[in-house]
């Protein structure tokens, strides 16, 4: 069943094997443009990028779903990994008719986005890399940092959130946490599983002993004022990825959306590079 959720975008449900996957699609008028496949970071529903997805031309295909366990996906039945997820991403763009695409990986998405791009190059002919790091092998945040997000209380509660925003975002939130109010309206949390199990898929992974074998082009985005993935470790990607070049804003974690027009003119140029 498909319902429309805004002007451009129709969001379904599919089922890749027994998993019950929430997807969210914006058609593109050019069919023989790029798609891009985006990948959310930790604990975020589709609904979260709607915004960002929205400012795309509209003869960009845009392809986004719910991790399972987060948003409108259903609980998987064991814990899962990268390789696993990676999998199922591939399953699932066979099923929807994609055979390759441009793949767009955010904070925790990031780390995703790297995984299938190694394990399944056939779908994925560009790669862009946002506000993310290698995994387990990073220059880490600060530790007060890292532990309020290794809780999902922000998506559970707004007032948290906003408490929070300063010190976890950085960037305009650090003066402006109001900003994030329609982002806390459209948050929808299932609970506390779903982030655990997310968690748990990125525990011990990292990609710095293989990105230098990545052969698609590849654009690492960052923002100069982030807590939670310093800068350093995008100069780390763009640096082991041979293909890659690498853009700083002036920002912080969540720059992806405070400067969302700004990203996205940046991310249609790239794609639309031979």
């Amino acid at each position: 069943m498909s319902t429309i959720i805004s002007s451009k975008i129709d969001s379904s449900f599919v089922n890749v094997g027994d998993q019950r996957l929430h997807i969210a699609i914006k058609k593109g008028a050019q069919t023989d443009a790029l798609p891009l496949l985006i990948i959310n970071g930790i604990g975020a529903n589709v609904e979260l990028l709607y915004p960002l997805i929205e400012q795309f031309h509209d003869n960009q295909t845009v392809i986004t779903f719910d991790i399972p366990g987060i948003g409108g996906s259903a609980m998987p039945s064991f814990p899962y990994r990268f390789p696993n997820l990676a999998t199922m991403i591939s399953k699932l763009l066979q099923q929807l008719g994609y055979q390759e695409v441009a793949v767009m990986g955010i904070s925790w998405g990031g780390a995703l986005a790297q995984e299938f791009a190694r394990k399944h190059p056939e779908h994925c002919v560009k790669l862009i890399l946002v506000a993310t790091s290698a995994g387990s092998v990073m220059v880490p945040g600060k530790p007060s940092v890292l532990l309020r997000m290794a809780t999902p209380l922000r998506y559970l509660s707004p007032k948290y959130m906003l408490r929070a925003a300063p010190y976890i975002y950085g960037g305009i939130l650090r003066r402006k946490p109001e900003l994030l109010l329609h982002h806390t309206r459209n948050i929808k949390m299932r609970g506390a599983m779903g982030y655990l199990f997310q968690l748990l898929a990125g525990a011990g992974w990292t990609s710095i002993h293989w990105l230098h074998r990545l052969k698609q082009p590849t654009m690492v985005l960052a923002g100069d004022d982030d807590p939670i993935v310093p800068l350093i470790n995008a100069k780390i990607l763009a640096r082991r990825i041979p293909y890659a070049e690498l853009h700083v804003f002036n920002g912080g974690h969540l720059f992806v959306m405070t400067d969302a027009e700004e990203v996205v003119a940046l991310v249609e140029r790239f794609l639309a590079k031979p």
